[in-house]
């Protein structure tokens, strides 16, 4: 594999491990907060919604809008220089 073939695999396995990283930290986040802090989890916002069902919803929003951004950002910055390269024939 080339230089440039192993620059862009090394920028998309940047990106995806931010991403990835990102996600984690948030459902753990959540997790931590079910744990030890049960009773503003069980707190109501409204009649039949409390925070915890509120951010778990938050956490599954997130998670699609992190996919979102790796999906948006390899149509359009990496598949056209994959094309690229291969078009050179590197």
């Amino acid at each position: 594999m080339s230089a440039p073939h192993h620059a862009l695999a090394a920028r998309r396995w940047r990106i995806a491990i931010a991403l990835t990283m990102a996600v984690v930290v948030l459902y753990f986040g959540f997790i931590l907060l079910i744990a030890y802090r049960k009773a503003l989890m069980g707190s109501i916002v409204t009649p039949g919604l409390s925070v915890g069902i509120l951010f778990g919803a938050a956490v599954i929003v997130v998670s699609w809008m992190s996919t979102w951004v790796y999906v948006r950002w390899a149509n359009r910055s990496y598949d056209p220089a994959l094309a690229a390269l291969k078009a050179e024939g590197k």
